[in-house]
């Protein structure tokens, strides 16, 4: 990692242990720097001019522009505070890679450029209407840690942000070019966020739980200028709680851009997907074949796009009944089945989520297959509701009704319940295989929207421009008494990224085979 990569020698016991020095500084025993003034000067002094960046506006910048205006026209009055997140320690003082948070990606149109704790604040402003009035709406600015000039001790000495250890970041003006947005320096933030506030003056909204930094500065700014509890009309309607059902709420509904954004995605899982099937003979022979599928996909996903928008899944044989099983240290065994759950995030943050159940030997048992088929009938009938007009609800639904009438064909449903029975609320004994949902909404976040309220989600009616998964399953554990041994360690799941369109819907994924023969065949192909 870039923070630890300095350390050419260890610091001795005398140079570790000086007195008086705090444990939070010690980490720096290890660099060695000199302190001398002369080297200082020396540093920071002969260094050429830096290349012109080339920044040029980012083709999202527009539509990041309208989706603000639809945000403003929620909150009139109010100054919306929306941070992009800061790094995250992974231990000590080595970092994860920033990525950030979906919302100020969302609204700023920016992916993978910009740089950790920049924060996106609309302030609220008042314009002529032309009619002799006025109407409310909002300013952006960017607020953001610009490149320090080589002549600074950041340059050379900090190795979280310093360009000498993690590379220059944006000045001002890329930022301004990049998203259109006017860009301040982040040490301007307090007093910016404060102006105007007090009782009955601008209120401050924050979108929780992205920077702990920002809001604690959100939570200072409040109480030192005496703000005190709105009226409780007002208080229902700007909350801080209320932005971020609101930032969640506007990507129910994806745009043009980030319908490409999601195509490029899929497209490039399914590459992925095509370079496992490729590597399933060393998969087998390697004592921990799970891995080798796994850093096959993700090693794919770094190249393509930004990284993995997940935690890859790469599941055999009973792991295969785990649904979120990413330890990935089992064996690859033919005759066995490998559920493969991944998804490419593209350098925009918007990302693919894709299932496939693949015979590891490239031929299905019979058994095998009869649960896949099963599956893959319930995915098409969730397919077939999916459109304008019908609620999120309804997809999950006929996934279900599928699922229940295959369970009580196989008899596996408790003596005396038939489908219908447990397709009743007081039953869901049908669930016992499959436990979770048969679709969740997809874009900037894997489970994206996940903070917009239940009316808008799962009792939402579809609308084109949504995206999300249909995604059923049957997982039968190996230690499960209550089915024939023949089903025991079998587990299936088949999930696609579907688009609602204004005549029915489009299966994004759906150059990704799905019906066992064709399965076969490709994995044949590949091979």
């Amino acid at each position: 990692m870039t923070t630890s990569s300095a350390s050419e020698h260890p610091p001795t016991t005398e140079q570790a242990t000086t007195d008086g020095q705090p444990v939070e500084a010690r980490n720096e025993n290890r660099s060695q720097r000199p302190q001398s003034e002369a080297f200082r000067s020396f540093i920071t002094s002969g260094w050429g001019p830096r290349a012109a960046t080339g920044t040029t506006r980012a083709p999202s910048a527009d539509y990041a522009a309208v989706r603000r205006a639809r945000l403003s026209a929620r909150f009139p009055g109010a100054r919306l505070v929306i941070p992009a997140g800061g790094l995250k320690t992974r231990s000590n003082d080595t970092d994860y890679r920033f990525r950030a948070h979906s919302a100020f990606a969302h609204l700023t149109g920016t992916g993978t450029e910009l740089e950790p704790d920049s924060v996106l604040v609309l302030h609220p402003v008042s314009e002529p209407d032309g009619a002799g009035g006025t109407t409310e709406g909002h300013e952006a600015v960017l607020y953001v840690r610009p490149l320090a000039g080589r002549d600074t001790e950041e340059f050379y000495a900090d190795s979280r942000y310093g360009e000498f250890w993690v590379g220059a970041r944006p000045s001002l003006d890329d930022v301004e070019e990049l998203t259109g947005i006017r860009a301040e320096h982040v040490d301007g933030l307090r007093d910016a966020l404060a102006k105007d506030v007090g009782t009955g003056g601008v209120q401050v909204l924050v979108v929780t739980d992205a920077d702990e930094a920002v809001e604690d500065l959100v939570d200072e700014v409040r109480a030192s200028e005496g703000v005190v509890e709105e009226s409780a009309a007002k208080k229902e309607q700007h909350t801080d709680e209320a932005l971020v059902e609101a930032v969640s709420e506007l990507r129910l509904v994806k745009d043009e851009h980030e319908v490409q954004q999601m195509r490029d995605a899929v497209d490039a899982t399914i590459d992925g997907f095509e370079q496992v099937v490729r590597e399933l003979s060393a998969a087998a022979a390697h004592p921990r074949g799970e891995r080798v599928v796994e850093t096959t996909f993700d090693a794919h996903a770094r190249l393509a796009g930004n990284a993995v928008g997940y935690e890859t899944i790469a599941a055999s044989g009973e792991h295969a009944t785990t649904l979120h099983w990413i330890t990935n240290d089992g064996q690859v065994r033919d005759g066995d089945l490998l559920l493969l759950d991944a998804g490419v995030e593209v350098e925009s943050l918007y990302t693919a989520d894709v299932t496939r159940t693949l015979p590891v030997d490239g031929t299905f048992t019979e058994v095998q297959r009869r649960v896949y088929q099963a599956v893959l009938d319930a995915a098409d009938a969730a397919f077939a509701v999916a459109i304008p007009g019908a609620r999120f609800r309804d997809v999950h639904a006929a996934a279900m009704e599928v699922i229940a009438a295959r369970l009580e064909e196989w008899g596996l449903l408790p003596d005396g319940v038939s489908a219908a029975d447990s397709l009743a609320p007081e039953g869901q004994y049908h669930r016992r295989w499959m436990v979770h949902g048969t679709s969740h909404h997809l874009g900037i976040d894997v489970h994206d929207c996940a903070q917009a309220r239940r009316e808008l989600y799962l009792d939402g009616v579809l609308e084109p421009g949504m995206v999300f998964t249909i995604e059923p399953g049957l997982y039968f554990k190996a230690d499960d008494l209550t089915v024939p041994e023949e089903y025991r360690g079998i587990g299936v799941r088949i999930e696609d990224d579907v688009l609602v369109t204004a005549d029915g819907n489009e299966n994004l994924s759906a150059a990704l085979p799905r019906r066992p023969d064709d399965v076969e065949a490709w994995m044949a192909d590949l091979r």
